[in-house]
């Protein structure tokens, strides 16, 4: 008699146990809550916009070596092209680097900059800094500068200092005279020097 009812019992639960399992189920289906996608992700598709609207490419980097065997690179941390014009592009965190043939190093940095490649120039600005191996270093606000060889403009004005003592001048230029040779920095616009003789 024990033996049939345990019998039963275990026939029954064998049934009734599946047939809860899919109601609890269905259950969970019927009473879950809809998903509001832009609640759960709420910059995704600002984010998504910006990019079909805007081309974007991470990590930029191009580098290149001058007839005269100096080499020049460029690299920021995004560059974007803002609604896919030709030679608008926008560069964040720019690095210009340039190892001249003479053994001079040529580093320049900047918050943004604009940059044409096909005109073979940039425009940087927001806290632009040159260091150059040969102990100057300077800051201006806006420098232009050839991407393919040492060609560099800074129409305002420039503080810093370098091997002869702490400079000031209204504007600066920095090119290669002579092939082969070392940058010249040339100082112009209400040139201001204090002589430092260490």
């Amino acid at each position: 008699m024990r033996a049939d009812r345990y019998s039963r019992t275990v026939a029954w639960l064998k049934v009734a146990l599946p047939i809860a399992a899919l109601a609890i189920l269905s259950t969970l289906f019927l009473l879950s809550r809809d998903n509001n996608s832009e609640t759960a992700i709420p910059f995704a598709d600002k984010e998504i916009q910006e990019r079909m609207r805007d081309q974007q490419v991470t990590g930029p980097f191009f580098s290149g070596t001058t007839a005269d065997g100096d080499q020049i690179s460029f690299s920021a941390v995004k560059l974007t092209t803002p609604g896919g014009l030709s030679g608008a592009n926008e560069a964040e965190q720019v690095l210009l680097r340039a190892e001249l043939s003479s053994g001079t190093r040529v580093l320049i940095t900047s918050a943004k900059a604009q940059v044409d490649i096909a005109a073979d120039r940039a425009t940087l600005q927001g806290g632009v800094e040159v260091t150059t191996s040969t102990g100057y270093r300077l800051k201006t606000t806006l420098l232009t500068s050839l991407l393919t060889s040492l060609e560099i403009e800074a129409p305002n004005a420039v503080t810093g200092e370098g091997p002869i003592g702490k400079l000031d001048a209204g504007s600066m230029t920095m090119s290669l005279p002579q092939k082969g040779g070392g940058a010249q920095l040339l100082f112009t616009n209400g040139v201001k020097l204090i002589y430092n003789p260490n």
